[in-house]
């Protein structure tokens, strides 16, 4: 078992050392991103995809007939995976015509799949091709951790006050989301703190009479794991081929780094200090616990050698899996095609990179004239009800329709966006299978968070970036197989050691010292 395990551990690292060649061209997944240098200016002209709705940079700065500005806009879908162009530019015209009465504003739409976003978006961006960008802290290349080094963001810190669009959220939202004490971003009003929730099958735990409020923590599903295991179950505990650690762990260490593969530098909570997570108790009962359970067969080698895929959850063949909590957890079971049941594994916390999962940004590229026409947009976007729906779900009749209540039902394969990538809860109309007080549970959502020590802390990797990249790009050797339980108990603490000498060669000790000087500048 143990050498079979190796193996699968080797091919995993194996696997990533050729993603992580194909990130350094300019690719990678949101998650757990590797951390490329900033690329080099490209000014070779990008050509449009059949896909997207890309206008020539020289539009895009111009005024119109009428004096409006014009600015460029770019977004991603995660609900198609290609947006119709012609849809595009159909929702496009319907935007201009209704507001240009309201704002002397015009928009050119630039609609992209997700899957190719980051690729397009960053080569557009460096083309000078965007104005408003949208972008999130777990995007690779493009995110909010990448612009701001770059200086490839515009600095709205005195462009917001008084208008729309700073009084559409509380103050609150605004400091949460400031990069080195300066607002670069909007965010998206949703779930802007952080915490997850164990999620059950329902069907199971009516079978078996579960007690899920019992569950504490993450030993205590040990019982339940073996009941679905006896179910003949092949996946009893769901990882979704994802690194827990610092999601389970979040009420103990802020990661403020976002990202899986850099987990082992957070701050402690209980003292408000850096430190090497690896190293701590926590880590080593986390590793352990996971390979106990795959020796018991409730993880299977799949999520180790990622051969689950995102729709495994739309399955029967899992009975525990994660969930990130949400103010309506009810929507997963849309998402999953069945009823599903959560019990709180964290509490939710507000910290440094929660309020920045959506948001917007102006790019450094714009005029002062095309600044203030994308904080004019955004604020009528955050305030008027028909507008963000008419950007979030496309043409009524068409890529929507309202029912009796006044809530939406989506019925397009050509335009399909979510609230929680378009703009704020408070005014996007909650779809049909929502509640109808969305907007109240958002805020309330938002509002019982507990705060981290260290929310509004931004780390500058730049003085030691080299060693930074080189310990991110050890974890899927190590990390990744300790958190999915690709090592027995009793070698836990030996590949830990052997993890933390292998990170120390590639320059961990320089970063953490980085961090912690930092953090106690910031303190």
């Amino acid at each position: 078992m143990k050498n079979r395990t190796i193996k699968k551990v080797l091919s995993v690292a194996l696997a990533s050392a050729m993603v992580l060649g194909m990130v350094g061209c300019g690719g990678g997944a949101a998650e757990a991103p590797a951390e490329p240098a900033a690329p080099a200016a490209d000014t070779t002209e990008a050509a449009p995809a059949d896909d997207t709705a890309e206008a020539p940079a020289d539009d895009a700065a111009a005024a119109d007939a009428s004096g409006a500005t014009q600015i460029a806009v770019y977004r991603a879908t995660f609900n198609l995976a290609n947006p119709d162009s012609a849809q595009v530019q159909k929702v496009q015209d319907a935007i201009n015509e209704y507001i240009k009465d309201k704002i002397n504003v015009q928009i050119t739409l630039t609609d992209v799949g997700s899957g190719e976003y980051t690729d397009k978006a960053n080569l557009a961006l460096n083309n000078n091709e965007i104005n408003l960008l949208w972008t999130a802290s777990w995007e690779s290349t493009i995110g909010t951790n990448d612009l701001v080094p770059q200086n490839s963001v515009y600095d709205l810190t005195d462009l917001l006050p008084g208008t729309p669009l700073y009084q559409s959220m509380d103050e609150g939202q605004w400091e949460a989301t400031k990069y080195d004490g300066k607002n670069y971003f909007v965010p998206v009003y949703k779930d802007n703190v952080e915490g997850y929730d164990f999620m059950f099958r329902k069907d199971l735990v009516d079978k078996h009479g579960w007690d899920i409020s019992s569950v504490k923590k993450l030993a205590d599903l040990e019982p339940m794991l073996k009941d679905a295991k006896d179910d003949g179950l092949k996946y009893p505990f769901l990882t979704q081929k994802t690194a827990m650690f610092y999601r389970w762990y979040i009420n103990d260490f802020d990661f403020f780094t976002a990202d899986s593969a850099t987990n082992f530098f957070a701050v402690d909570k209980a003292t408000n200090s850096v430190v090497d997570t690896i190293q701590t108790p926590q880590y080593a009962e986390f590793c352990k616990l996971m390979g106990d359970w795959a020796s018991k067969g409730y993880i299977s080698e799949d999520d180790l050698t990622k051969t689950t895929t995102d729709t495994t959850t739309q399955t029967q063949d899992w009975a525990i899996s994660w969930w990130t909590d949400i103010p309506v957890n009810d929507e997963a079971n849309a998402r999953y095609g069945q009823d599903v049941v959560m019990a709180p594994a964290t509490d939710r916390w507000a910290h440094s990179t929660s309020a920045l999962g959506s948001c917007y940004c102006v790019t450094a590229n714009s005029t002062p004239e095309q600044a203030q026409a994308c904080v004019d947009f955004l604020g009528l976007l955050y305030t008027d009800s028909k507008l963000a729906d008419l950007y979030t779900f496309g043409i009524e009749g068409e890529d929507f329709t309202y029912d009796a209540n006044g809530q939406v039902e989506q019925t397009s394969e050509k335009y399909n966006h979510s609230m929680w990538e378009s703009a704020s809860a408070t005014i996007v109309t909650p779809l049909a299978n929502e509640p109808a007080n969305k907007a109240e549970l958002y805020k309330d959502f938002n509002g019982g968070a507990k705060t981290s020590p260290a929310a509004g802390f931004r780390f500058d990797k730049s003085p030691v970036e080299a060693q930074y990249t080189a310990c991110a790009n050890l974890f899927e050797t190590y990390g990744f197989a300790l958190e999915n339980g690709g090592y027995a108990p009793d070698d836990v603490d030996a590949t830990i050691e052997e993890y933390q000498a292998a990170l120390d060669d590639a320059g961990y000790q320089d970063v953490l010292a980085e961090f912690q000087k930092q953090y106690d500048a910031w303190k």
